[in-house]
């Protein structure tokens, strides 16, 4: 079966950088697009970014130029490089294989900003 299971949640300053981490498994990771997901408290999930299987990478308008996705086949793992975090950032971070709003999740990570 599908499971994907994120890492590197914390809370930090503002300011502050972070890299979340999300193995895979049950899946041939290199033929899979992937993506990170977040939802904050009282919002509906919304995309961070993704990346498909050749490496080409979008994103929201909100993180463009402070967050980075990135992928090692080798490890069957997506990161999230994420610099300059602002409160506004906080939220539950998801990892995604499959899009939105179907396809497989994780359990999710806390990353908190405080100001």
């Amino acid at each position: 079966q599908v499971r994907l299971v994120e890492s590197g949640g914390a809370l930090v300053q503002a300011g502050g950088s972070l890299r979340l981490s999300c193995v895979a498994s049950g899946i041939i990771f290199s033929r899979n697009a992937m993506g990170w997901y977040r939802q904050a408290p009282g919002k509906q999930r919304e995309l961070v970014a993704t990346i498909t299987i050749g490496g080409s990478t979008n994103y929201a308008g909100s993180v463009k130029g402070r967050f980075t996705i990135s992928r090692d086949n080798a490890r069957n793992t997506v990161y999230l490089q994420m610099n300059s975090l602002k409160p506004e950032d906080t939220a539950v971070y998801y990892c995604n294989t499959g899009g939105y709003p179907g396809g497989y999740w994780g359990q999710g990570t806390q990353v908190t900003v405080s100001s």
